[in-house]
């Protein structure tokens, strides 16, 4: 909180009338510094921290405060408009939503997360304990926090842009197995060199807006589908977790995917029908490129596919045998599959509809969703802010 009260006229040059500047300090009390008189004008109200604009409008205004002893600059000063600059010391407060159970998540590796957020910010940690909590904590944390990092796998991703909607921004730490979002983004695999990057972020204000998806209502944030890749998803999870409470590798799910091929003898006819682009066999949503991983590799469903921009969605009408090392080819080099005659292709969408011949698996971030007859995709563009 920031104000001014009066001081003795004498001091400043009318028609100016400027005051101590009020301030909350770490433990909310309210205590006056003097205030400096920079010449300048302003038409906006601002809170800087350590020289880094916050608008008012920023929930981290209402955090602001100045040490005991630090001093703090008034400059642009017209009438009731005030630019104010705190010294350093300044903390923003973070709530770092934690999965533990989460395939890379341990005590260790969270106790250097913790140790590098507090460096730079003030600190309060929930851990999830059930599924869909990191939701109700996302919700908790909006109205208390300036900023929200979740320390987890693409699942407790998901659950948290699931319980955002009032525009704090958000980070992510990789903790799961893939961990699609982070990487997507450019973040370190690394969980505490991600964490020094986030609480950089902060500092600097290093905030990317991006767009998400929506199906049948459940926000994603990097790909969903219906039929074969939703299937896959299914059958991984059906695989159970391992004693310590972390889902299969990567290896199973190659196995899987294997599997799953044996079985269907490599061949899927069309079940379902895209609007607007004809019947397919299975469908791929993506919001951005890559689509996921395969270990260290991307998988490129959609190349077009950005997080600024609408849906991509690619389906092929069917899948042989022989049509599949060109399946491939497209997916691991990200060229090809935006003409091929037999693949339907649409960029920049801001609504796909599908309809199935029969109920489907549907999956959303790596999260088996149930079946469905009917899926709607929805872009929601310019959805929420993340740090970078």
């Amino acid at each position: 909180m920031v104000s001014l009260v009066p001081l003795d006229p004498g001091l400043v040059k009318a028609p100016l009338q400027v005051g101590a500047l009020v301030v909350r300090d770490a433990d909310g009390g309210m205590s006056a510094r003097p205030a400096r008189l920079v010449e300048g004008e302003a038409s906006v109200a601002e809170v800087g921290h350590d020289g880094m604009p916050l608008g008012l409008d920023n929930a981290g205004a209402q955090h602001a405060f100045v040490e005991a002893g630090g001093r703090a600059g008034v400059v642009g000063l017209d009438c009731d408009v005030v630019d104010a600059w705190h010294a350093r010391g300044t903390m923003r407060h973070v709530v770092l939503i934690v999965n533990p159970h989460a395939s890379e998540v341990t005590e260790q590796r969270l106790a250097t997360v913790e140790q590098a957020l507090r460096e730079r910010v003030r600190l309060t940690v929930q851990r999830t304990e059930r599924p869909a909590h990191a939701t109700e904590l996302a919700r908790e944390a909006e109205g208390e926090a300036d900023t929200i990092l979740v320390y987890g796998g693409d699942g407790a991703f998901n659950e948290v842009l699931n319980g955002l909607s009032r525009g704090v921004p958000v980070g992510f730490l990789p903790g799961g197995r893939t961990n699609v979002l982070p990487r997507a983004l450019g973040l370190p695999r690394d969980s505490r060199r991600a964490a020094t990057q986030l609480a950089e972020a902060l500092e600097r204000e290093r905030i990317r807006r991006i767009s998400l998806g929506r199906v049948n209502g459940r926000r994603f944030a990097f790909a969903a589908g219906v039929g074969l890749d939703a299937e896959l998803v299914r059958r991984v999870d059906a695989l159970g977790r391992r004693e310590d409470g972390k889902r299969p590798g990567d290896l199973a799910y190659i196995r899987t995917t294997v599997g799953l091929l044996r079985e269907r003898r490599a061949h899927f006819e069309p079940v379902l029908a895209v609007g607007g682009l004809g019947r397919a066999a299975f469908a791929l949503v993506a919001n951005c490129d890559p689509y996921t991983y395969a270990g260290r590799l991307p998988i490129h469903v959609a190349p077009e596919a950005r997080f600024e921009l609408g849906l991509d969605v690619l389906a092929p009408e069917r899948v042989k045998p022989a049509s599949i090392p060109r399946l491939l080819r497209y997916a691991f080099t990200g060229r090809g599959q935006t003409h091929a005659r037999d693949l339907r292709y649409a960029h920049d969408l801001d609504r796909i509809e599908l309809v199935c011949d029969r109920p489907l698996p549907l999956q959303a971030d790596g999260e088996d969703l149930g079946d469905v007859e009917r899926a709607e995709f929805v872009a929601e563009r310019g959805a929420v802010s993340v740090l970078v």
